[in-house]
């Protein structure tokens, strides 16, 4: 899957959200909207967008430095 970089609105570590009461009340009421389908065993982080949200097995450092170096204006 590619999202383009303007569309994205955050980059989230999963292991930092799952202990987040407010993330994780988050990720609930993007599921009953179903923004969130399923977050497989091998997801490192979750690319937000204002349409979807999508589990990746890239960590959100490595997602980070990737979008810092396509930055566009």
């Amino acid at each position: 899957m590619t999202v383009r970089l303007r569309e994205v609105i955050a980059i989230l570590d999963l292991r930092r959200v799952a202990y987040a009461p407010a993330s994780r009340e988050y990720l609930e009421f993007a599921r009953s909207e179903h923004r969130l389908e399923g977050i497989p065993s091998d997801t490192k982080s979750l690319v937000v967008t204002a349409e979807a949200i999508f589990p990746s097995p890239i960590s959100s450092i490595t997602l980070a430095r990737r979008a810092a170096a396509r930055e566009v204006f």
